[in-house]
């Protein structure tokens, strides 16, 4: 009988409970954690993966980079496809602290409910995304991939515009940034705004009603906070598409429920497409959105 290998690669200490149960769900008979790996490591990781088995038996292997740090985890991922030789190869599934199935959910639930509430999609829309973290910077990218004018809102002075850019110019697109840490700074930010992506600490209100009310024309707001209170005001995280009120009009509320719930089909689902694939998968989060747009229109149909 096949058995289906799973080694995740993380340059920390631990390994995420969530990504092991979502492996284990799609079928791997064995996931094995690789802690403290670094780019450099990976070559040589793979090409002891590769050469175990034989070329048509590439479904049965693949190294999932795990880790909190999106940069140490792209620099893995080239490393990794890199390691191929000829046919042997295996499947590489990159995934740090979740930030690319989130990423690739949100985005993917924003695209779904421009299409059917307002007829429209991102490209030529002005997207304003606050949070700079991993989350935020895998979506401005997306975003600007599919069109969109986008804004990185920054929300502490901490936040680092030059690594953002580095991060954005790996994928040949070109994100603003600007700062975000007071309201009168954040209604600046809002300027001719078609949709907001709050992807910032859990737990913390980032914008205020009184913010979302200086919008002339706010389409779609998407809030990933699950800890109250939200991060955006009046998105509940149950909000699927729902039509809120602000002073200029109604705006589409997507709820971090909402989000999570496509985040964990999208991952179980690209475990398994690791699996079925007819060619040696090769996931980063550009790859995660298809398979997320994909989904979230698929549940449309049902």
């Amino acid at each position: 009988m096949s058995q289906k290998m799973l080694y995740i690669l993380n340059p920390g200490d631990n390994i995420s409970p969530f990504d092991v149960s979502m492996a284990a769900d799609a079928g791997f008979n064995h996931i094995i954690p690789f802690p403290h790996v670094q780019p450099d490591n990976v070559t040589s990781m793979v090409q002891d993966a590769i050469f175990a088995r034989p070329p048509k038996r590439f479904n049965d292997t693949c190294m999932f980079i795990g880790g909190r740090d999106v940069h140490l985890a792209a620099d893995m991922f080239e490393n990794a496809k890199k390691a191929m030789v000829g046919p042997f190869q295996v499947g590489v599934f990159a995934d740090p602290n979740g930030a690319y199935t989130t990423s690739a959910s949100v985005l993917a639930l924003v695209q779904k409910a421009l299409e059917d509430t307002h007829k429209t999609c991102l490209k030529g829309k002005t997207v304003a995304i606050f949070g700079t973290g991993p989350v935020g910077l895998c979506t401005a990218i997306l975003a600007a991939k599919e069109g969109a004018s986008t804004r990185l809102c920054a929300l502490t002075a901490d936040d680092d515009k030059n690594v953002a850019k580095r991060f954005c110019s790996r994928y040949d697109v070109s994100v603003d940034w600007v700062t975000a840490l007071t309201s009168e700074e954040k209604i600046t930010a809002l300027s001719n705004v078609d949709v907001v992506i709050c992807v910032a600490k859990a737990g913390v209100r980032i914008l205020e009603q009184k913010e979302l009310d200086a919008i002339s024309n706010l389409l779609v707001v998407a809030d990933t906070n699950a800890v109250p209170p939200s991060g955006v005001a009046g998105v509940d995280m149950q909000d699927l598409n729902s039509p809120l009120p602000y002073a200029n009009g109604v705006f589409s509320g997507i709820g971090a429920l909402a989000i999570g719930n496509i985040k964990s089909q999208t991952e179980r689902g690209l475990f398994k497409y690791v699996q079925e694939s007819e060619t040696a998968a090769l996931i980063d989060f550009p790859e995660a959105y298809k398979f997320a747009l994909s989904l979230v229109k698929e549940l449309a149909t049902k």
